[in-house]
């Protein structure tokens, strides 16, 4: 198959793929998707897709540079990249990370996009929390504070609330 027929092919099974999932997407331009995943821990998740004249790229923003504890914090995402599927987390040049990916074009299939859009859901939800607890812990204890001593909701700090000021627990 020529690399024409190669990226033709990839971005209908992209195409298929999107449609079939019913995930909001927008194609800025040909060969290009931006697809939102609904997430829990992560509330919104968004993925760039792709299709070049070899292979598909697949770029996901999964959180800015970390406040605090920068060596623990990208050795922990680093760790997780070899049990990961296709993907791995990398970190651009001021430090904000990304989860990235490139397939060959003739490895692009409606089934395989929708499994690597469910790893990069997966990998994104799952390590949120974690990534956060990690290189933001200051910054969730003042938030945490500021929001107690106000009387402000509290729901999406819950996950955190082992990191809250002893104080200010309840």
């Amino acid at each position: 198959m020529g690399e024409r027929a190669a990226r033709t092919a990839a971005i209908e099974a992209i195409t298929l793929a999107v449609a079939e999932s019913g995930l909001e997407v927008e194609r800025p331009r040909e060969g290009s998707f931006l697809v939102t995943l609904p997430g829990t821990a992560k509330l919104k998740t968004l993925v760039w897709l792709e299709a070049g004249p070899h292979s598909l790229t697949l770029t996901s923003f999964f959180c800015r540079r970390p406040d605090e504890n920068h060596a623990g914090f990208y050795l922990w995402l680093m760790g997780k990249n070899s049990g990961m599927y296709g993907m791995a987390f990398a970190a651009d040049e001021v430090g904000d990370v990304y989860i990235r990916g490139r397939l060959p074009l003739a490895g692009v299939t409606p089934d395989e996009v929708d499994r690597l859009l469910g790893c990069v859901l997966t990998y994104s939800d799952e390590n949120f929390n974690g990534a956060l607890e990690r290189g933001f812990a200051s910054a969730i204890r003042k938030e945490w504070r500021w929001r107690a001593e106000r009387g402000h909701d509290m729901r999406n700090l819950r996950a955190f609330a082992h990191l809250a000021p002893e104080d200010h627990t309840g």
